[in-house]
């Protein structure tokens, strides 16, 4: 967390790293409320800080952001470990309720999630009471098309999830899946963020921030980049979920990185619709890349994770 920036003892930021979400956590006495759960194979880590952090209160409730598998894949076992209910964004509702994986982005992405049932939904302009501070969700489509964020004009806190980051925002998937205007709705969350009296930011990924200006300058700067040049918005998407991946099952065969490149659906649709490349071209160009960022390395016939294990993340960004 930025030094400058001071919250109400109520409200507690836990910065993750690959492969969670921050956690935030506002109490209300002996209450205590969720925003949030991380990646499901990080969950005994965030019961491990929810249960520290607690020291003695009830999680009552847990508020997701949006329906991607890092910042649901601990709602499971934080009810099983808590009893919480959880509520979703209105628009995740039926997915989650039906388990969908295709719309969820767990097969589509291969990545992985627990099923959970959610007890109830938050509509754009409903409102809630958390950290003794009342929070207004607004919605916020690009990244994920049914997103909420979590505004508190008293203390001017927006709770962002992934439609604003320091450094820019989350993959634009129904563009690079096409199957919406994603850029389309990232510009008027973007716009309508930037109408908000806002002094701090808590982002899904990465530090707390105050400079909100500047990171929406730098979030309009690529969203004009990924409007110019699809393949460039196409490529980061690649890049991005396959170093996900990768840091979650460690390592993955050279001989068999071409066929789950083609076998899955992101990878399959932003290469077909971008950038046309043969499945083991495509693989060469994205071994070179995760080498050059140095997340990746070759070792004995697999491309290997170069950063940490999913039991212990790093502080840093994700998907």
């Amino acid at each position: 967390m930025s030094a400058a920036l001071r919250f109400p003892p109520e409200l507690q930021v836990f910065e993750r790293g690959w492969l969670s979400a921050n956690n935030i956590l506002l109490f209300d006495g002996g209450e205590a409320t969720l925003i949030d759960s991380g990646y499901v194979s990080h969950a005994p880590q965030t019961l491990a800080l929810l249960r520290s952090a607690l020291d003695g209160r009830r999680l009552t409730r847990l508020i997701n952001t949006h329906s991607h598998s890092d910042h649901i894949g601990g709602n499971a076992a934080v009810q099983r470990e808590f009893g919480c209910s959880i509520h979703v964004p209105a628009g995740m509702a039926d997915a989650v309720a039906n388990w969908d994986e295709a719309a969820l982005l767990l097969s589509t992405a291969a990545q992985s999630g627990e099923r959970f049932a959610a007890d109830g939904t938050l509509a754009p302009g409903d409102a809630f009471v958390a950290g003794g501070l009342q929070w207004q969700a607004i919605a916020v489509p690009g990244h994920d098309m049914d997103a909420l964020a979590y505004y508190n004009p008293e203390r001017r806190i927006l709770i962002s999830g992934d439609a604003l980051w320091h450094d820019g925002f989350g993959i634009l998937f129904a563009d690079v899946l096409g199957t919406g205007d994603g850029l389309g709705a990232a510009r008027q969350t973007l716009e309508a963020i930037g109408r908000l009296a806002v002094d701090a930011v808590i982002p899904g990924h990465g530090a707390p921030f105050s400079d909100v200006d500047a990171a929406l300058e730098r979030a309009f700067a690529r969203l004009r980049a990924f409007e110019d040049d699809g393949a460039r918005m196409a490529r980061n998407a690649i890049r991005a979920c396959i170093t996900f991946h990768l840091l979650d099952v460690r390592r993955i065969g050279l001989d068999e990185l071409p066929r789950h490149l083609a076998e899955t659906p992101l990878y399959r649709e932003a290469n077909a619709r971008f950038l046309g490349l043969a499945p083991d071209a495509l693989a060469g160009w994205l071994v070179g890349e995760l080498e050059r960022a140095g997340v990746a390395h070759r070792e004995q016939g697999d491309l290997v994770a170069s950063g940490p294990s999913p039991a212990r993340p790093a502080a840093g960004g994700s998907p």
